[in-house]
């Protein structure tokens, strides 16, 4: 299990970075992102405290954590100065918090994330042809999500996604140890979303090729 969605305590989850890493390799994951949410506010000193816990743990090089950053509600004309900034401070991962069904997220987010090429798109609701197919050009992944509320719009996201061969990624958006997975109910969550079980192996062929490119 690659796991390129989740939260600490540094913003809404409950767990310091080390022990939800901890717990993460306990369940069989074999690297994850730490992507706690952000904006202005708050971006330097999370991504500073994400990256120093990630380059301790990284010692060990069985297994890989990646220091990243959710951008989360972001008025989308600020969205690309945002991610421009999260590159530059380091994170190796930028997560777009999408259009999500369960939250009043602005219209016009999406799309402002695909233009600036985050990396993942997470749970992007209802997302357009139009988007999704941008997302193909732009080289942005579009996430299947196991959790509850977000994964409301999975079943689109999938269809969707699969039509216009976009590159799909399946993540927990984790913020407390329950929410962690392994393989055998991601597998579930991708095939209750009308994929299939060579369409799951691309997603973590997706998310490897990730963890590869983020070189720590």
């Amino acid at each position: 299990m690659i796991d390129l969605h989740t939260h600490s305590f540094l913003s809404d989850g409950v767990l310091i970075p080390t022990e939800l890493v901890r717990r993460a390799r306990v369940a069989g994951y074999t690297a994850m992102a730490i992507t706690d949410h952000a904006d202005a506010s708050n971006i330097e000193d999370v991504l500073k405290k994400i990256i120093k816990v990630a380059k301790q743990l990284n010692s060990d090089k069985a297994f890989k954590v990646i220091p990243g950053v959710e951008l989360t509600h972001i008025p989308p004309r600020l969205i690309p100065m945002m991610v421009k900034k999260a590159r530059a401070l380091g994170a190796r991962v930028i997560v777009g918090h999408g259009e999500t069904l369960s939250e009043p997220v602005e219209s016009g987010t999406n799309r402002a994330y695909i233009e600036a090429r985050v990396d993942v798109l997470a749970h992007p609701g209802l997302i357009t042809e139009t988007d999704a197919r941008l997302a193909v050009k732009n080289g942005v992944h579009l996430e299947i999500t196991t959790r509850a509320g977000h994964s409301i719009s999975n079943g689109h996201v999938a269809a969707l996604g699969k039509r216009c061969g976009a590159r799909l990624l399946l993540n927990t958006d984790s913020h407390a140890p329950g929410d962690l997975s392994n393989d055998e109910r991601a597998l579930k969550v991708a095939l209750g979303a009308g994929l299939t079980k060579d369409d799951f192996k691309k997603m973590q062929d997706n998310a490897d090729a990730i963890v590869k490119k983020a070189r720590v």
